[in-house]
Order: C-alpha cells, then sequence, then structure tokens
C-alpha cells in the first residue's frame, strides 16, 4: 500500500500508443501531431515522476512509520475501513497528512510523529526547554476544518478525530487542542475502542467525501485493495523514476527502523486482538457480522470449481458464508443464493446482510434450502399441497397397524427411528429401486440392518408413499425430489453462485439439487460445513451427490467465539465421536482449532427440582446484566433440546419480569430482550452468554455406544445437540440439569 503513489505512472505507460479517448493512433494523422502528443505524455511522465520521488523521499525521512502503520491497519479492510495514504491536506500545496481512516469508527486522521527529543509534560510538547506544543495546532486545525465539511453530509463533529502516534516510543495517552498523542500500539486500541458508529451506506458517502477533501498528490485515486493489487516491481519503480531502495517486495515486512529492541513496535497481532475485543463490547448481532482480516482471505480466494470450507464450532463459519455470498455478488454483478437448513435463519442472515453488505444485499436471495425448493416447485407446477402433519399421522398409524410387530418392532418399538430412516435415508437420497437399499452404507445410523429388516423397512416406504398419493399430499422430502427433478430437466438461470451453510445438514438429494442450480463453473458452488456438528440422521458423501471438490477445500482453523474453557467443556461431550463426513469415512481428524482466549469456566448444576431450576436460571441471568456494563438482555441466549422445555423456561423468565423473544420469531435486529429456543434453532447464531436448560440427566452420564442399540444412536446425536448449544456461547456457559 505505501507505493500506490506510483500506480497511476504504471498506468499511463500503457496510453503511449493511445490518444485521449483510449483509441488507437490513426495512420493519417501527421509526424508532428503524433511528436507533439509523445511530447505531452513525456511531460506528463515527469510530472508525476517527480511527485513518486518526492513522495518516496517523504516515506524515507519518516523513518518508515506511516508505512509500517499503514500496512498494520490496512488489517481493518474487510471490516469496512479504507485506509488512504499520503493524501493532500485542503488549501495547502505539497502538505501531506499521513493516513485517513474512513471506516465504521468514523473518520481518523493520522500523522506519525517522528519528532527526535520531544517528550509530554503536563499536558504540553516539549524539546528540552522548549514548549513546542503549538506543532499540533495545524491538525488539531485539520480536525475542525474536516467537522465543518462532513456536516453538510450529516456527520456529527465527533464522528472525526485525530491521532498523532509516536514512532516507535512509549507514550502516555495526551490530548492536546483535541488530538490524542500516543504511541503507536496504544493507537490500535484507541481506534477498536470506537466499534461500530457508522453504517456501510454512511462510510460509503464520508469516504467519497474525504477522497475530494483529501486529493491523492497525483491527482487520482489510486488506493487500491491490498488483497488484489498486483505486486511493483524493481523495473517498474525504477522507469517511473522511484528509488528502488524505497521498494518493500510484496509478502515481506517493512524494514525496521531504530534499535532491535525498539519499545511499543505495533504489530498485526496487537490490531486483530484489540479489533475483535472491541467487538465483543458491541451487541452481540455486530459480533455475529464481524470478519476478522484472516478470514477475508477465505472470502476472496478464487476456486476452479465447487469448494469445501469447514471448520470447528467457533471458526466463523456462518460469517464467511455471508461475506463470501457479498463478494461474489459484488465481483460478478449477479445474483446469489445462500441457503441453509435451518429454517428460521434466514431472516437472520437477511439483517446481518443489510449491515454488512447494504449496496448487494438485494442481490442475496437468502433461502432455507425448503423455501427455495418450494418456490421453484410452485413457480413451475402451480400450487402444490404440503401437509406434514398429515403426514406423521400416516406414518404413525402405518407403524400401530401393521409394522409394530415386524422384525422393525424388536430394534426399536417407536416409530420415530424409522420416521428418520424413511427420511433421511431413503427419500433424502430419492431411492426407486429396493436393490440400491440393499447395499446402500447408511451413513451416519450406527445400528446395522439385515437384508431381511432392510425388506421390511422398503415396505413400510412403499405404503407410506401409496397412503400420501391417496391422500394427493407432499411432505417436505417430496418437496426436495420434485424440485431437484424440475431443475435436473431445466436448469434455472439467473444465479451467479450457489453458498450452502451447514452443509453437513442437508439431504443428498439436497446437495445435488443446488448443485443443479450451482453446476461446477468456478466459485459457482460453496459447501460451509462442519462434520461433528451433524445432528440428524442419515448423511450422504458428496461422491453420493455427484459434487467433486478434490484440492478445493479449506479449513478455518482458529476459534474466535469461544473460550478455552468453553470449548474444553463442550468437547468433552462428543469425546471419541467420529461422526460420518460429506468427503467420505469418518470426519477428518483435524488438529484442534486454535483457541484464543481463556475466561471463566462453565457453570455446571444439578438441580433437585425444575422450580428450584428455573429460580436459577432467573437469578444467573440477573446476575450476568448486573456484573457487566456491557452486557445486555439481548446478548443473552436460553436453549433447550425439546420445545416445550424452551416454551416453559420462557414462561419462567417472563414470570420474573424479564423479556423474552422466541428464536423463530428473532429477525436478527439487536433487541434488549433474552432469545429463547431449541438448540437447532440457534444454529449459525452466536450470544455472549448461553444457558442450557432442562438438559435431560442421562446425557451427560458417560456411556459407551452399542453398536446395537437404536436408543444409544439417539442419545449420540442428542449429545451433539448439546456440543452445538454450548459453543454457540461466546464468554459465559451455564448448564443447567433437571
Amino acid at each position: 500500500m505505501p507505493h500506490n503513489w506510483a500506480y497511476p505512472v504504471f498506468a499511463l505507460l500503457t496510453r503511449l500508443i493511445t490518444d485521449r479517448e483510449g483509441e488507437p493512433v490513426a495512420a493519417a494523422d501527421t509526424a508532428a501531431s503524433a511528436a507533439a502528443r509523445e511530447r505531452e505524455t513525456a511531460d506528463e511522465l515527469a510530472r508525476r515522476a517527480g511527485i513518486a520521488t518526492q513522495l518516496a523521499r517523504t516515506f524515507d525521512e519518516s523513518a518508515g512509520s506511516p508505512d509500517r502503520l499503514a500496512r498494520t491497519l490496512i488489517e481493518l479492510e474487510p471490516i469496512g475501513y479504507s485506509v488512504l495514504s499520503g493524501r493532500r491536506r485542503p488549501g495547502r500545496e505539497g502538505g501531506l497528512i499521513d493516513l485517513i481512516l474512513v471506516g465504521p469508527g468514523g473518520v481518523i486522521l493520522i500523522d506519525v510523529s517522528t519528532w527526535r527529543g520531544v517528550t509530554i509534560r503536563d499536558g504540553r510538547l516539549v524539546r528540552g526547554d522548549e514548549d513546542v506544543t503549538d506543532r499540533v495546532a495545524g491538525l488539531a486545525d485539520l480536525v475542525y476544518s474536516t467537522q465543518r465539511s462532513l456536516a453538510e453530509v450529516g456527520l456529527a463533529a465527533g464522528e472525526v478525530r485525530a491521532l498523532a502516534p509516536f514512532a516507535g516510543r512509549p507514550v502516555v495517552r495526551t490530548d492536546v487542542y483535541g488530538v490524542t498523542l500516543l504511541s503507536e500500539a496504544a493507537a490500535v486500541s484507541e481506534i477498536a475502542r470506537l466499534g461500530t458508529r457508522l453504517t456501510p451506506r454512511q462510510v460509503a458517502t464520508v469516504r467519497g467525501v474525504v477522497e475530494t477533501l483529501f486529493p491523492h498528490p497525483s491527482g487520482a485515486a489510486v488506493d487500491i485493495d491490498p488483497l488484489t493489487r498486483p505486486p511493483v516491481t524493481p523495473g517498474e519503480m525504477a522507469q517511473a523514476g522511484i528509488p528502488v531502495s524505497t521498494a518493500v517486495p510484496a509478502g515481506e515486512a517493512p524494514p525496521a527502523h531504530g534499535p532491535a529492541s525498539e519499545p511499543e513496535r505495533l504489530s498485526v497481532d496487537q490490531l486483530r486482538a484489540a479489533l475483535a475485543e472491541g467487538m465483543r463490547r458491541a451487541p452481540v448481532e455486530d459480533w455475529m457480522t464481524f470478519l476478522h482480516p484472516e478470514q477475508a482471505r477465505i472470502v476472496r480466494r478464487t476456486f476452479t470449481g465447487p469448494v469445501r470450507i469447514r471448520g470447528a464450532a467457533g471458526t466463523g463459519k456462518t460469517v464467511v458464508a455471508m461475506h463470501r455470498a457479498a463478494h461474489i455478488a459484488r465481483t460478478t454483478g449477479g445474483r446469489v443464493l445462500l441457503t441453509t437448513y435451518v429454517r428460521a435463519l434466514p431472516k437472520v442472515m437477511e439483517a446481518q446482510l443489510r449491515r454488512l453488505a447494504p449496496d448487494v444485499a438485494d442481490r442475496i436471495d437468502v433461502r432455507s434450502v425448503h423455501a427455495f425448493a418450494y418456490e421453484v416447485l410452485t413457480s413451475r407446477l402451480g400450487p402444490v399441497t404440503i401437509d406434514a402433519e398429515t403426514a406423521d399421522r400416516i406414518f404413525k398409524d402405518l407403524w400401530e397397524d401393521g409394522y409394530k410387530d415386524s422384525p422393525l418392532g424388536a430394534i426399536d418399538p417407536t416409530p420415530g427411528y424409522w420416521q428418520d430412516e424413511v427420511r433421511y435415508v431413503l427419500k433424502g437420497r430419492g431411492l426407486t429401486d429396493f436393490a440400491d437399499y440393499a447395499v446402500l452404507p447408511r451413513h451416519g445410523r450406527v445400528r446395522p440392518l439385515t437384508g431381511e429388516q432392510r425388506a421390511v423397512v422398503w415396505n413400510l416406504y412403499r405404503d407410506y408413499e401409496i397412503a400420501l398419493q391417496g391422500r394427493a399430499i407432499f411432505d417436505w422430502e417430496d418437496v426436495i425430489l420434485e424440485a431437484e427433478a424440475s431443475l435436473t430437466a431445466q436448469p434455472l438461470p439467473g444465479y451467479a453462485a450457489v453458498i450452502v451453510d451447514e452443509a453437513q445438514d442437508l439431504s443428498c438429494a439436497m446437495i445435488r439439487m443446488l448443485h443443479a442450480v450451482a453446476g461446477d463453473a468456478p466459485d459457482a458452488l460453496t459447501l460451509v460445513s462442519d462434520g461433528r456438528q451433524t445432528i440428524y440422521p442419515g448423511g450422504y458423501t458428496l461422491a453420493e451427490a455427484g459434487v467433486a471438490i478434490q484440492g478445493r477445500g479449506v479449513v478455518l482453523d482458529v476459534n474466535y467465539r469461544n473460550t478455552a474453557e468453553i470449548v474444553e467443556f463442550a468437547a468433552s461431550l462428543i469425546t471419541g465421536d467420529r461422526p460420518p463426513d460429506i468427503e467420505g469415512a469418518a470426519a477428518p481428524a483435524d488438529p484442534p482449532a486454535q483457541v484464543l482466549r481463556h475466561g471463566a469456566r462453565p457453570v455446571y448444576t444439578v438441580f433437585s427440582s425444575r422450580s428450584v431450576h428455573d429460580r436459577s436460571l432467573v437469578e444467573r441471568i440477573r446476575r450476568i446484566v448486573a456484573d457487566n456494563e456491557d452486557v445486555r438482555l439481548g446478548d443473552i441466549g436460553v436453549l433447550a433440546l425439546y420445545s416445550w422445555h424452551a416454551r416453559e423456561a420462557a414462561e419462567a423468565l417472563t414470570e420474573a419480569g424479564i423479556p423474552v423473544v422466541e428464536l423463530e420469531k428473532y429477525d436478527g435486529e439487536s433487541t434488549d430482550a433474552v432469545k429463547v429456543g431449541t438448540i437447532r434453532r440457534s444454529k449459525g447464531l452466536e450470544f455472549r452468554d448461553v444457558l442450557v436448560v432442562r438438559t435431560p440427566p442421562h446425557l451427560v452420564q458417560a456411556d459407551a455406544i452399542d453398536p446395537d442399540d437404536s436408543a444409544a444412536e439417539r442419545r449420540l446425536l442428542q449429545r451433539r445437540e448439546l456440543y452445538v448449544a454450548m459453543t454457540r456461547a461466546r464468554e459465559g456457559l451455564w448448564v443447567g440439569v433437571a
């Protein structure tokens, strides 16, 4: 980024054989006119090279401090900041300001101090016995003039501030004339603590004004995205008249100036840590859209075909999915489908996209996979009757009347296990021939079935389908299968990409349906998943779905959400669990994600009664808010395995005067009410504190998994659900067993 000022020279070189309108020089032009144009171009090159040389000298004389600071602060770019370097001050020919930040925290003018022998005493700048405080007055005047100019677009004066970091020196933070004097390292925290003060639309408006107020010395706007900017070669630098000695090779740190033990050296790690800490103090909705700079690199990567992004809980998969959708919408100009299994999550994602990418939010269709299939089907076939309640009753009647006393009843006498077999294994793959089912591996199902038992299951499946057809109704699995068939026969145009969050929860037929929309073009299909958070039986492999991702897999390996204590507690619940993975076999044994923070130990309590449990729940929430001034009720989640347990917890909180919002009604906007719902509805969400309520005792007792026990398989899935609930917590976890 420090060499952005050289870029116009490179662009100008390409114009030596073109006229002002960009058309090739006509053969009929006279030699004299052509020569005149060449001289004009040469003069312009010389002028810009002179400017570039002067800028290079300015950077060199400042001992590299603005350079180093700029290279660190560019890490703010993924969360909406623009870093403008070496801009000309309004009305001052040749006067430059080192850096200007424009972003969610407002406008920050930065002039790095390289003054030698200057110290701060009693709030004054002193060199020897001389008071040189007035040196700051120019920067203070610049703040005031900038505030007046930006007031015209509605920006409050308090959103424009100035920092004067002292290069490589420890300095006590001091305000002089409204300018904050501090060390380089402290500047990081100063910026991070600003949080989110401006919306993305406000940032875009303000940046436009700032770029006009502070023009680039070359007369062209050349602050180029550092993630896409081509590297500057020494040959290009020399051609532009820039001293090659000032260049910093791509990928290398700028040269250090001063002694190796220089204190208060600014670092990218400091910036990232301070930035994350600032976001943790904001409402949890802001945290859920926070993209760490390391994640931004994955968001922007280009792949030659379908790609899978995987990572453990807390590594930011959902936020990467949303930012990738916005990135592809911007770079292609097309529409993007962002889909997930959880039916309540799309409205939350829509609200988050309006915050993080208002410029393209209207070109990102956020749908649950069932809602998308239904829209496709009804738009092509007209109205269809979906009656999941009647379908459920039909299945249970068939079980009671003819299959409870079959060989299946000896394995599991309840219809739920067999309903899942039909829903996720058979219809989840769209099987139409028993021969295929007879040899199916049945990924995700622990209890093995003999050929005879599978034959009985097939008969149950066939009778169920006949009953549905007799009533002329669909279940939701039928909707997926019919939409898949329609999309395979007649592709759906208009989508540049399909991004699937929580892909491990989808069925094989769902993946095939979405693949039919996306195809195998570069960046057209992104699957985001974590096998360890698989909470539905059945499973599938990408090979079954006809999707190939060889060589196009990315692993998120840093947990930005949880503390080490929460991760350890949650992981103990699924020790030894190796769920099936969509790439085949068991979930990859990736090294544990790196956890960056420590915190309070989770609270785990077994209660003698539910009434005592509920009183403790109320007291815990009141204590969280009372002990932490930054915590809002809306940052707290109360989660349960069953809907009736969530409902009872909500009633207990309401009776205690604590406002609640049900997760199925939560729309992603910041709220001052505790969020209450089932664990399944919490997928893709985050909370500062999580309270897992009414936990069944048998799920927290260690036991071995018996492969012949269907109930053990059910316990395994529910433990994964509890793991999902616990890893939604950022700072605090409370588990109540009752």
